[in-house]
């Protein structure tokens, strides 16, 4: 029924052109007279099928909507609409296709529209909008889809309830958010005792007492609640880089620039094991929370994994092109983290003793590495940035900006306050989740040493979490507090929700 409609509408159409072009034939006289009914019949065959036999088999445009009671709508383009109203079928002509309402086709853009829409939209998107202006030459196939197009009005579709509203709307950028408020540390206790710089620095599991490691050549084991030295271990023959002490049994594990790694039994306080294999300097060694397993690093470009009582070499992992600084274990997947002095951290698998991931998203050395007791997720430090991570293929988190000196040590604790010492003596103290720097502190030199000799080489959480303790280059192990008086009106935190930027390299 609807064909038939169409072509006696198309057949109207063309009779009444005919009338008004050709209305009359001249006779031999010059007089037009009128054609009659067979001739004009004929006549107008000739010309339906000459000149209108491609179109007659496609439907017309609606000329009537209004007086079918048809509201013209304008889409965002500047274009009109004929939406289907009172169940009939709208139907289009657009290029010599009908197009009917079903068919959810957007027409194309003029290039002005275009142009406005490239503006609105993000960078990305911009070229696929400029794609879709048709120029003043260009030839687009009657019915072809812009799929540009449809990607970019897919793109800006945006759920409100259960409608679906078309809008263009502008990435947003992203902003920090708010900060957790964190009571500034304040120092309350300096000890002294070693003769040489300060390099490493561990407390015990029980919290009874913590140890340090110098250039001296001597370990010191501290009370923690007085600071009054206890004992004092030699037997290393150079500077002792690394210190640890073990949950699983009373022993400590020290290593140092004289090649040497070394178990003390805490019972006798002497050596009891010897771990030889290093070829140059020992930089830091950390004990696996689960498994009798002691990993070492060293300038020897490579890590090793020992067997604690055996003190066999299980593997040597290679694959550094420089001296390895640090080295973190822990009990889930990738269980081995090392930075280096190549600008690389590397994620090992244990069970196989290869690379598992390989960061290079450093561009200066990485010192220190540290991971968050309680998320998945670590920290390294370098001079160029404090990156976070996330376990467990390494995925970058963000940047930590603004502690522009050498960065030697990363300490967390579970409340999320990382903190952060360089070679300068500057330490800053940053919130975990957002990066917010919210304190910085600078102490200074004890007396009888050199404004130069203000780094701090490493630092760490007591295992309460209420003392911070830092090792130094004036000789001294300095102690920090939470300030008990501090308030968020007294130290508000002054953050702004200003754009930030997150550089991936």
């Amino acid at each position: 029924m609807v064909e038939e409609v169409q072509k006696h509408s198309v057949h109207t159409l063309v009779f009444r052109s005919l009338k008004r072009t050709h209305d009359m034939f001249v006779a031999d006289n010059g007089k037009p007279v009128p054609l009659d009914e067979e001739s004009h019949k004929r006549k107008m065959a000739v010309k339906l099928r000459n000149e209108y036999g491609p179109v007659l088999h496609m439907p017309t445009s609606k000329e009537n909507f209004k007086e079918k009671g048809l509201q013209n709508a304008v889409d965002s383009y500047g274009h009109k609409q004929y939406p289907a109203n009172q169940g009939q079928e709208v139907e289009y002509l657009v290029t010599g296709v009908a197009l009917t309402a079903d068919t959810k086709i957007q027409r194309m853009p003029s290039e002005s529209a275009a142009q406005s829409l490239a503006v609105a939209l993000p960078s990305q998107t911009r070229v696929d909008a400029n794609r879709t202006a048709p120029g003043g030459n260009e030839y687009r196939h009657p019915g072809a889809a812009d799929r540009s197009q449809s990607a970019v009005m897919t793109s800006v579709i945006m759920e409100t309830g259960n409608a679906k509203n078309s809008a263009l709307m502008a990435k947003k950028a992203p902003t920090m958010p708010k900060p957790q408020w964190h009571p500034p540390w304040k120092l309350y206790r300096v000890i002294s005792g070693h003769l040489g710089w300060v390099r490493c620095i561990a407390v015990e599991p029980g919290n009874q007492w913590f140890v340090t490691g110098s250039a001296d050549r001597t370990i010191k084991i501290w009370d923690l609640a007085s600071g009054k030295l206890k004992l004092s271990l030699t037997g290393h023959i150079s500077t002792v880089r690394g210190v640890i002490v073990s949950t699983r049994s009373p022993y400590l594990f020290s290593c140092g620039e004289d090649k040497q790694v070394k178990c003390w039994d805490l019972e006798y306080n002497k050596v009891i094991r010897h771990y030889h294999g290093h070829l140059s300097a020992v930089y830091g060694l950390d004990l696996h929370p689960t498994i009798d397993v002691l990993v070492t690093c060293s300038r020897d470009s490579t890590a090793r994994i020992w067997d604690v009582r055996t003190k066999a070499s299980v593997y040597t992992l290679s694959g550094h092109t420089n001296a390895v600084a640090t080295v973190r274990c822990q009990a889930a997947e990738p269980q081995i983290i090392t930075g280096s002095h190549d600008t690389t951290i590397r994620l090992w698998d244990l069970v196989a003793g290869k690379t598992r991931v390989t960061l290079t998203n450093h561009k200066k050395s990485v010192r220190a590495v540290v991971l968050h007791p309680r998320h998945y997720t670590f920290a390294s430090g370098s001079p160029d940035n404090i990156k976070q991570w996330k376990f467990p293929d390494g995925s970058f988190i963000q940047n930590l900006s603004g502690h522009n000196a050498i960065i030697n040590t990363l300490t967390v604790n579970s409340d999320g306050v990382l903190v952060s010492g360089a070679d300068n003596g500057t330490m800053h103290l940053w919130d975990w989740r957002t990066g917010y720097n919210f304190q910085r502190v600078h102490a200074a030199v004890q007396p009888g040493s050199l404004d130069s000799e203000s780094g701090i080489f490493a630092c760490a959480f007591d295992q309460s979490e209420s003392r911070l303790l830092t090792a130094e280059a004036d000789k001294t192990i300095k102690v920090y507090r939470e300030d008990d008086t501090a308030t968020e009106e007294t130290h508000p935190v002054s953050w702004k929700p200003e754009i930030i930027k997150r550089k991936r390299f």
